[in-house]
């Protein structure tokens, strides 16, 4: 069933400019990136650098049970190993495919910054990460459970993130600022 989504998607939603776009987007997510980027951001400004270090935990502990442990355990072959006819947008992937790295990242860091500030910032954030998570199916790399594993991964990761951080350092005064 897996599979024939992933060959719908591949079969009815391509455009050329769609293409140069969702390469462009799922490069967002390589290696985390933009996340890495958002939170040395939020841990230069005083007012938002509580907020970076639950971002930079929440990411630790996505490479660690994610990419470390999850993709190792599982080692499910990408969709596009049993499409022979698909032609790939992007180079192949060298990991395994569950759960989606970028869907996770993109979720550790986006949810915390949606904790951070949930009306303004948090929604700019859901919206590149849920762009990101689609990229990956539109380009045939993940199968959509590989996307919804990542998305509740990096949820989790986040809020775990968050509360461990509150264990250190509350961040209940970090809510006003």
């Amino acid at each position: 069933m897996e599979l024939k989504i992933v060959e719908w998607v591949a079969q009815n939603l391509h455009h050329p400019v769609l293409d140069r776009i969702m390469v462009w987007i799922t490069h967002l997510g390589d290696n985390g990136y933009l996340w890495v980027a958002v939170c040395l951001l939020l841990l230069c400004y005083k007012p938002t650098r509580k907020w970076g270090g639950v971002m930079a935990l929440s990411l630790l502990l996505m490479l660690i049970f994610g990419e470390g442990t999850l993709k190792n355990l599982f080692q499910r072959a990408r969709p596009y190993t049993r499409l022979p006819n698909l032609q790939l947008l992007i180079p192949p992937e060298p990991s395994y495919s569950f759960p989606s790295g970028h869907a996770a990242v993109s979720f550790a860091g986006a949810m915390v910054v949606w904790m951070m500030d949930p009306k303004r910032w948090g929604r700019v954030a859901l919206a590149a990460a849920l762009l990101i998570l689609f990229s990956r199916l539109y380009l045939s790399v993940h199968y959509p459970t590989d996307l919804l594993a990542g998305a509740l991964l990096g949820t989790g990761c986040a809020y775990a993130a968050r509360w461990l951080f509150e264990l250190w350092i509350p961040i209940r005064k970090m809510e006003g600022e």
